[in-house]
């Protein structure tokens, strides 16, 4: 009985720890980055701009709402990326499990994460445009302005000529 009582009480610890790893967040590791040097870390975030190829290795910039961080990942990691964020699409959220780097040696000093493991958490989408109805109407009202100025000077010119 108490060594089946040891048992869950050891399994309930051991899945605290494991299965509720909490990400860091760019400001996080900006402030703090002595402290997450060399440690394997989770980071999670929007990917932006262009995914950038090299040879088997990919470059991403995930962005969480502070700041980006790049992110050299391993080309065939990156298939599961549909959605970069621009000005026309909401990119992909995805965490990465990685070793983050304050002043990566092996990419010229640069802060970056070196992902182990990438996950995509939502899909991104197609941004759709939104118009504002009062700049919609203040246009139509100036167009219409220009218009009556132009039949205005046309009937003067034409008064004139007469």
């Amino acid at each position: 009985m108490i060594t089946t009582l040891i048992h869950i009480i050891l399994m309930i610890v051991l899945f605290s720890f494991s299965g509720f790893a909490q990400s860091v967040s760019s400001e996080q590791l900006i402030k703090e980055a002595q402290q997450y040097d060399k440690k394997t870390i989770l980071y999670q975030g929007e990917v932006i701009g262009d995914i950038m190829l090299r040879k088997d290795h990919a470059w991403i910039n995930l962005h969480d709402g502070g700041f980006a961080i790049g992110v050299w990942v391993d080309r065939d990691l990156i298939t599961q990326i549909n959605y970069t964020g621009g000005y026309k699409y909401k990119g992909d959220w995805i965490e990465v499990k990685g070793i983050f780097n304050r002043a990566c040696l092996e990419h010229g000093g640069d802060m970056d994460i070196h992902a182990q493991q990438l996950k995509k958490i939502k899909s991104g989408e197609l941004v759709k445009e939104k118009t504002d109805v009062y700049k919609e109407e203040l246009a139509l009202m100036g167009a219409g302005l220009l218009c009556l100025i132009l039949i205005l000077t046309r009937s003067k010119r034409q008064l004139r000529q007469s």
